[in-house]
């Protein structure tokens, strides 16, 4: 009679697991930039390419006077002082300004007088694409 000796499987094979944990990273990594906050703002048109920043403080203006940061709704009279905050939290991150193109041009540039007063320097303006002209 022949007896096997079966030996215990020493080794953990992670192959899978690898290739699991790879797929999710590049799931995730293309997924990140296409969530943003739900602030709908009716953005203006531009014609004109523009240079495109990914990161940054997102304060939206929408056509009802509601002033958001980053999806948060914020008052006129914590505006500053939430956005200080949040722009020294983020190590001084660009603040991008999205305004619905209804908002009177006078109440935007209040806006980006009041962004401009708590000492940011780095602030864009969110515009739609419009489309090429030949």
């Amino acid at each position: 009679m022949r007896h096997n000796h079966f030996r215990p499987l020493t080794d953990i094979n992670i192959t899978n697991l690898v290739d699991v944990t790879l797929v999710l990273l590049i799931i995730f990594m293309i997924a990140a930039p296409l969530i943003h906050s739900g602030v709908k703002v009716d953005l203006p048109r531009m014609q004109s390419g523009a240079e495109v920043i990914q990161e940054g403080i997102l304060v939206s203006y929408t056509h009802d006077d509601q002033i958001y940061i980053d999806g948060n709704l914020v008052t006129g009279s914590d505006f500053e002082n939430r956005l200080i905050k949040l722009w020294v939290q983020s190590g001084r991150k660009p603040v991008l300004l999205s305004a619905d193109s209804n908002v009177p041009y006078g109440k935007v540039i209040g806006l980006i007088d009041k962004i401009k007063s708590v000492g940011v320097e780095n602030l864009g303006l969110i515009v739609e694409p419009g489309k090429k002209q030949p």
